[in-house]
């Protein structure tokens, strides 16, 4: 049968990425606790396309992820991308896995139990000229008060949930539950995801008594990713939906050790 994809294309234009998105796919991620968690993501795989070719092999991308059915985690991200570059005759190959991943967290005074949910990412590339490189992201749910509301105020102080993203590049693994426990520690108080009467009493008034702006959020992550040399990089933003407002307050920092 004819082979439209290796055709020569005469337009003499390289494409960076070109794959597929939006896969819905079994995976098994490192747990703390359990020792491995089970999750459905949705990946994107992506190589370069050389300006020679018309197209790439779309059916490839799902053969090379079938093969690592049952064992894909971020230690074997590596392999999938050699075998992307390898397969599709590539410089470069791109692999991106959203997840949701859940953490049982007991409530502050009560103790009952409850799953959390956390939306992760892990994006890895890998490219003859740059070699491999490895991002891991969580997004955490925080609540924050206006400690600019609690000054002035005669009675209370608006307060607001928010979404807090922290990405990270590391020279030694990193635990999800780790990188969730610095933002949540950073916020005026974490969420729950069940809470009874002396529970909400505690995290009211946990808030007030640590009153945090987005910038001050930010900055503590931030202050306590500088003081671990396993981290290289780093990326922080917070996003407060503000209460009062008509709009969201947003802060964001990015460094590199």
């Amino acid at each position: 049968m004819i082979d439209v994809q290796s055709q020569l294309d005469h337009r003499n234009i390289n494409i960076d990425k070109v794959g597929v998105k939006n896969i819905r796919y079994p995976i098994t991620v490192m747990d703390k606790k359990n020792g491995v968690q089970h999750t459905v993501a949705s990946i994107n795989m992506y190589v370069n396309l050389p300006r020679k070719f018309k197209g790439t092999h779309m059916s490839r991308f799902i053969e090379i992820l079938n093969e690592f059915y049952g064992h894909l985690d971020i230690r074997e991200f590596s392999k999938i991308l050699e075998a992307m570059q390898e397969r599709l005759n590539a410089q470069s190959a791109h692999l991106e896995i959203a997840f949701p991943y859940f953490i049982e967290k007991n409530s502050p005074v009560t103790g009952t139990p409850g799953l959390m949910e956390y939306l992760c990412r892990v994006s890895g590339s890998l490219s003859d000229q740059d070699g491999y490189d490895l991002v891991v992201e969580v997004n955490v749910p925080i609540t924050t008060v206006c400690p600019c509301s609690r000054e002035i105020s005669n009675h209370g102080a608006h307060n607001q949930r928010g979404m807090a993203r922290l990405a990270v590049r590391f020279n030694r693994f990193m635990w999800i539950e780790d990188l969730v426990r610095i933002v949540e520690e950073a916020a005026s108080c974490e969420v729950y995801s069940l809470l009874k009467r002396p529970d909400e009493k505690f995290v009211t008034e946990k808030g007030y008594e640590n009153p945090k702006f987005v910038e001050d959020v930010v900055r503590d992550v931030a202050f306590e990713l500088k003081q671990n040399e396993d981290i290289t990089w780093f990326q922080v933003d917070v996003e407060n939906f503000e209460s009062i407002h008509n709009h969201s307050a947003y802060a964001f920092i990015e460094r590199m050790r």
